[in-house]
C-alpha cells in the first residue's frame, strides 16, 4: 500500500497546534512502518526540524511553489506521478479533481460561529475549502465528539464516514519529574522569578486572553502571583498587548513569546496552574501536556475540552468575567490535599491519551480507505 501526505503543516519551525500535531501524527506513523506499506510525504521545501529520517519506505517529495501549492504542485503530481492507494492531509484541505481516496482531519468548525476573529482571506478559505475537503473525502477524521458532532449537524450526508481520533502527548517529554534545577534554568531565561500562572496558546482572538487578563490580574497581585502568557503571535493580537498597557499591567503580565517544545515541560511544570479561557477548541493539546505534568488545568467547559480533561478539569464560563476568576482563586486556595487530588485525577485522565494510539487508529483509517 503507498500512502502519500501533506507533510507541510509539519515542516515549519515554531510549530503550534495543528503543526504539532502533525509532527506528532508523522512520528507515530513513521514508528509503524511494516514492510507492506510505503510512503510519500509531500513537501515544499525539504525536511527540517526533526522529521524522520528517509527509509526504503519512507520519502520525501520535495515540490517548491507558493499559495496555491497543492493545486498547482500537489494536484497534477499525485496524478501523474505514481498514483497512491490514499491521499491524506492533516488539515482541512484536500487537492480536488483526483480519483485517489482521500482522507483529512477535521480539527473544528469555530470558523463559522466565530467568523469575526479571523482575516477575511482566511475565513473564505476555511469556510469553503474545508466543505468542499467534506465532500470528496473517503474518510474524515476529527479529534473530538465534539467536532464531530458539529460536522454531523453543519454536513448530515458525512455523518457515517467521520471518525474521532484524539490527539495524544509526548510521556517521555511531559511527566512528573522534571527537575526544579531545570524549572529554575528555563523560568529565568524568559524572566519568571515569581510564582506564576501560566496561559499557553497561540495568541488569537478565541483564546479569549483579554478576558483573562481583566479576570485575574487584580487577583493575583493580593497572591503575589503573576500571569505568564506564552504563544506565538496568531492574528488580531495587539489589542492583547494594548490592554496591559492601558490597565498598567506590565509587571503583572510576562509575555514570553513563542515557546519552544523543549521549553514547555519545564514552564508549564512550574506554574501553579494551567489556564484556557477560549471560546471553543478543536482538542488543546497542552491540556494534556499540563495534566501530565501534574499542573492542574482551569479550562472552558466549551466544545472539546471536557472531552480532554474529563473530571480533571477546573471548568469556567469564558463570558462570565467573574467565572474565570472564581476558577483561579480556587486553585490558589486549594489546600495540599485538595491540589494532590487535582493532580491525581489529571494523571488518571491522561494516561487514556498517546501519539501510538492516535496514529495507530489514523493508519486504520487510511488502510480501509485505500482503492
Amino acid at each position: 500500500m503507498l500512502i502519500a501526505i501533506d507533510g507541510n503543516e509539519a515542516n515549519i519551525a515554531e510549530r503550534v497546534g495543528v503543526n504539532q500535531y502533525s509532527f506528532e501524527l508523522l512520528w507515530g506513523l513513521y514508528k509503524l512502518q511494516d514492510n507492506k506499506t510505503k510512503y510519500y510525504i509531500y513537501l515544499k521545501k525539504a525536511p527540517n526540524n526533526g522529521l524522520p529520517k528517509e527509509t526504503n519506505s519512507w520519502k520525501y517529495k520535495i515540490l517548491p511553489g507558493g499559495k496555491l501549492w497543492v493545486l498547482a504542485k500537489l494536484l497534477p503530481s499525485l496524478m501523474l506521478g505514481e498514483k497512491p492507494d490514499v491521499f491524506f492531509s492533516p488539515n482541512h484541505y484536500l487537492p480536488p479533481f483526483t480519483r485517489i481516496p482521500s482522507v483529512c482531519t477535521i480539527h473544528d468548525l469555530g470558523y463559522l460561529k466565530f467568523s469575526e476573529q479571523f482575516r477575511k482571506y482566511d475565513f473564505w478559505q476555511l469556510k469553503y475549502w474545508s466543505a468542499i475537503s467534506i465532500i470528496i473525502s473517503k474518510y474524515i477524521i476529527c479529534p473530538s465528539i465534539a467536532t464531530k458532532k458539529d460536522i454531523v449537524r453543519l454536513y448530515p450526508f458525512a455523518s457515517k464516514k467521520v471518525h474521532v481520533v484524539y490527539h495524544g502527548y509526548n510521556s517521555s517529554q511531559f511527566h512528573m519529574n522534571i527537575s526544579k534545577k531545570i524549572v529554575r534554568l528555563i523560568s529565568k531565561k524568559y524572566g519568571i522569578t515569581n510564582n506564576y500562572i501560566l496561559f499557553l496558546s497561540t495568541l488569537k482572538p478565541s483564546k479569549n486572553i483579554e478576558g483573562l487578563i481583566l479576570a485575574v490580574c487584580d487577583l493575583l497581585k493580593d497572591f503575589d502571583y503573576k500571569l505568564v502568557i506564552a504563544g506565538k503571535k496568531g492574528w488580531f493580537y495587539e489589542s492583547v498587548f494594548k490592554k496591559v498597557q492601558d490597565l498598567d499591567l506590565q509587571d503583572s503580565v510576562i509575555f514570553t513569546g513563542y515557546l519552544p517544545e523543549e521549553d514547555k515541560p519545564a514552564i508549564i511544570s512550574g506554574a501553579r496552574a494551567y489556564i484556557l479561557p477560549s471560546f471553543w477548541e478543536g482538542f488543546g493539546m497542552d491540556v494534556l501536556n499540563s495534566l501530565a505534568c501534574g499542573t492542574p488545568v482551569i479550562i472552558s467547559k466549551v466544545a472539546s475540552l471536557p472531552e480532554v480533561a474529563g473530571r480533571a478539569g477546573i471548568y469556567i464560563d469564558p463570558y462570565d468575567i467573574e467565572s474565570i476568576t472564581s476558577g483561579v482563586k480556587k486553585v490558589l486556595t486549594m489546600s495540599s490535599e485538595e491540589y494532590n487530588e487535582q493532580v491525581r485525577l489529571g494523571l488518571k485522565q491522561v494516561s487514556q491519551f498517546s501519539w501510538e494510539l492516535s496514529a495507530k487508529k489514523t493508519f486504520e483509517i487510511l488502510s480501509k480507505s485505500k482503492r
